[in-house]
């Protein structure tokens, strides 16, 4: 489990913005490492936690305009039914809210990593390590990339 940065992205709902901005992106030789799209009638938001945040910041500071960064969580999950629901009972029962989650896609019986937005990031970290050591559903420990952060 590691804290990494997001950058949350606002596009405009026309063919061709998406590609413009993950094209951007690819042609920086930026990896996506997860990627979430909402949509309204007007625009959408794309939040993308890439492996270079600084490179991205730069693309994103000469292609876009409009985008936010912000911390999350990062933990590595089995791709198994309830062990997502687990990391969301665990930091419930601690009375941590997940603003938002979402998952990377996981091959069949493979891993799988999900993204948290908590308010109290060192918190979760420590009740997550916790259940983690008391029950084989918990979130294994995300080996953290070089150049990444840990909580804290």
């Amino acid at each position: 489990m590691y804290v990494e940065t997001q950058f949350s992205i606002f596009l405009v709902n026309k063919p061709g913005v998406l590609a413009g901005v993950t094209g951007a992106l690819a042609k920086a030789h930026v990896n996506l490492v997860a990627l979430t799209l909402m949509d309204s009638m007007e625009h959408g938001v794309l939040r993308i936690v890439t492996n270079n945040a600084e490179i991205t910041r730069q693309v994103l500071g000469k292609t876009h305009d409009r985008w936010t960064e912000t911390d999350v969580l990062l933990l590595e999950l089995a791709n198994e039914p309830g062990a997502f629901a687990s990391v969301a009972q665990a930091l419930a029962n601690e009375h941590i809210n997940i603003s938002y989650a979402y998952c990377t896609g996981g091959a069949h019986g493979g891993r799988t990593t999900a993204v948290f937005k908590v308010a109290d990031l060192k918190k979760a970290e420590k009740i997550l390590t916790a259940a983690r050591a008391r029950s084989k559903k918990a979130p294994k420990k995300l080996k953290r990339p070089p150049g990444r952060r840990l909580p804290g």
